[in-house]
C-alpha cells in the first residue's frame, strides 16, 4: 500500500498480526464484539421506527390512520425539505398527515392510507437514496392492494445524468402495478416552474380532500406559495484561493464568504449552501459548507468543471472566475439532515472522501474539535502529492496536535504505487473493523463515480452486506456523493 502524507507528516499504522494464542483470543473477542455491534445497530434501527410512529401519533395497531401519508426518499436533503413543507401545509389546512422516510414504509401502513404523496430523489446513475435500501429490497418485491389508493409522485433528478428520475419512475411503476391511481411529475434540478405546477396540483387536491373529510373547521384559503426556497442572505466574497496550482485536474478554489453585518445564518456541520448564479437563475446549485459558524465565515471548495462537450460549467465558472473579490451573491443555508452528525456526534468518526468532497468532511472535523473530540480518522484521496495537497498545512497541524487520531492520504498520480481511498480501506481492513467495533460512524463525501462506488464496495467486502445494511438503516453510514 502506498499511503503518503506531507513533508514528514506521514503516519502509517500497520497491524502486524502474529499467530499466537493471545492474538487468536483477541481476534475472537473482536469477532464477538463485532457481532454484538451489528445486533445493537439492528435494535437501534427498530427503535427509530417506533419513535417515528410515536412522533406522528400513530400507535401500533391503531385503526384510525391519518388522511394523507407523505413519504420522502432523500440523499441531499432536498426531497426531505419539500416533504416537510408539504406536511406542514396540509396539517395547517386541517388534514391529518403522517410523515415517514421511505425506509419506514411497509405494505401494511401503505394499505391503511387512501392517499399518499411521494417526494423521492434519484442519486447517481439511477440509484435510490441510501436510506431507501429497505424499501427497495423488502417492499418493492411485495404486492399490495392499492386499487382504492390515490398517489402523487414528485421525482427529483438532474437531466445531466442519463437515468434522470429513474427511482421516482420505479416507485410510480410499482404504485400503478398495485392498482393505485398515481400521477408522476419529474423535476429537473429543482426547476422552479415545475415545482410551482406541482404545488398548484397539491393545493387543488387539498381542497377536495378537505371537502371529503367533512372537517368541522372551515378550510384555509389556498396558498399560492407554500413551497418557498430557503431564506437567502447576501454574502460577500471575501477571498478566493486556488488550492491546486499545476494540477492535472480542474482548478479547485476555496471561497470564503462573509456577511457585512457579521450576522451569519445558523447551520450545522454537514449542511449545504444553495445559490443561483446570475447566468442561470432558474437552477439552484448546492455546495458543501467546509466551515462551522464559529469560524466567522462560510467556506466552500469549488471545482471549476467542464461538461462532456467541453463547455465550462455555468455555476462553477462564475464562482471560480466570473465573480470578483468584494462581489455579493445571495446564498441560502440548507439543512442536510442525512449528512449531519446527529446521534453520531458522540461516536468515533471515519471520514472518507476525495477532491472537493473534503469540504463536507472538514466541517465535521472542525465541529468535533470544537466539541473537544479527537477520535476521527480521515481517509482522503487526490491526484498528485505535489499539486493536489489540499488543505495540507491544516490537516498536518490537526494530526500533530492530536486532533486527528489518524490520517491516510492516497495519491493516484506522480507516485511509485497508484493508490485510491478504497485501496486504503481494503489494506487497513482490521483497523476498519476495530473502529466500527468501537461504535464508529462512517461518512463519505465526494464523487460518486470511482470513489463513492469503490468505497461502498470496499466497505461491503470488509464489513459484510448485513452489517452495512444495519449501519445504513441506523444512520451510521452516511454519504454525500455526486
Amino acid at each position: 500500500m502506498h499511503v503518503t502524507g506531507l513533508e514528514g507528516a506521514i503516519r502509517i499504522m500497520i497491524l502486524d498480526w502474529v499467530v499466537s494464542p493471545a492474538r487468536a483470543a483477541g481476534a475472537a473477542g473482536l469477532v464477538l464484539a463485532y457481532a454484538a455491534l451489528c445486533a445493537r445497530v439492528a435494535w437501534v434501527s427498530k427503535q427509530k421506527r417506533i419513535d417515528i410512529e410515536r412522533d406522528n401519533d400513530v400507535p401500533a395497531g391503531q385503526s384510525q390512520w391519518p388522511a394523507v401519508l407523505v413519504v420522502y426518499a432523500s440523499q441531499t436533503g432536498q426531497a426531505e425539505g419539500i416533504a416537510r413543507e408539504a406536511t406542514r401545509m396540509l396539517r395547517e389546512s386541517g388534514l391529518r398527515v403522517t410523515l415517514l422516510p421511505i425506509d419506514s414504509i411497509t405494505t401494511e401502513n401503505l394499505n391503511a392510507h387512501e392517499r399518499s404523496l411521494w417526494i423521492v430523489s434519484t442519486t447517481g446513475e439511477g440509484d435510490a437514496p441510501d436510506h431507501a435500501l429497505h424499501f427497495v429490497q423488502q417492499v418493492l418485491p411485495q404486492g399490495a392492494d392499492l386499487r382504492a389508493h390515490e398517489a402523487q409522485v414528485l421525482a427529483l433528478g438532474d437531466r445531466e445524468y442519463q437515468q434522470f428520475c429513474a427511482f421516482g419512475e420505479q416507485v410510480q411503476a410499482w404504485l400503478v402495478a398495485q392498482g393505485a391511481n398515481s400521477e408522476l411529475v419529474c423535476v429537473d434540478n429543482m426547476d422552479r416552474a415545475t415545482l410551482r405546477s406541482w404545488q398548484s396540483r397539491i393545493n387543488e387536491l387539498k381542497q377536495g380532500w378537505l371537502g371529503e373529510e367533512g372537517d368541522s373547521q372551515p378550510p384555509v384559503a389556498m396558498q399560492e406559495e407554500w413551497l418557498l426556497p430557503p431564506t437567502s442572505t447576501p454574502f460577500t466574497l471575501e477571498r478566493r484561493t486556488l488550492l491546486n496550482p499545476g494540477s492535472q485536474g480542474g482548478a479547485l478554489y476555496r471561497l470564503d464568504w462573509v456577511v457585512k453585518n457579521g450576522d451569519l445564518p445558523e447551520w450545522e456541520s454537514g449542511d449545504l449552501a444553495s445559490l443561483r448564479v446570475p447566468a442561470d437563475r432558474e437552477h439552484a446549485r448546492d455546495y458543501s459548507i467546509a466551515s462551522i459558524r464559529a469560524d466567522g465565515h462560510l467556506q466552500m471548495l469549488v471545482r471549476q468543471s467542464v461538461r462532456a462537450d467541453g463547455t465550462p460549467g455555468v455555476a462553477s465558472s462564475w464562482l471560480c472566475m466570473g465573480m470578483k473579490q468584494g462581489d455579493s451573491l445571495d446564498i441560502s443555508v440548507r439543512q442536510h439532515s442525512s449528512f449531519r452528525l446527529g446521534d453520531n456526534a458522540a461516536r468515533p468518526l471515519i471520514l472518507i472522501g476525495n477532491g472537493s468532497g473534503l469540504a463536507g468532511l472538514l466541517s465535521h472535523i472542525k465541529a468535533r474539535i470544537a466539541a473537544g473530540r479527537s477520535d476521527q480518522w480521515l481517509v482522503f484521496g487526490e491526484r498528485s502529492p505535489e499539486h493536489d495537497a489540499i488543505c495540507a498545512q491544516q490537516l498536518e497541524q490537526w494530526l500533530q496536535d492530536g486532533q486527528l487520531e489518524r490520517l491516510d492520504l492516497a495519491w493516484s498520480r506522480d507516485v511509485a504505487e497508484k493508490t485510491y481511498v478504497q485501496d486504503v480501506l481494503l489494506k487497513q481492513a482490521e483497523m476498519l473493523k476495530s473502529w466500527v467495533a468501537r461504535d464508529a460512524a462512517i461518512y463519505v463525501c465526494g464523487s460518486l463515480q470511482g470513489m463513492g462506488q469503490g468505497v461502498h464496495q470496499a466497505l461491503k467486502q470488509v464489513l459484510g452486506d448485513e452489517c452495512m445494511q444495519t449501519l445504513t438503516q441506523s444512520g451510521r453510514y452516511r454519504r454525500d456523493v455526486y
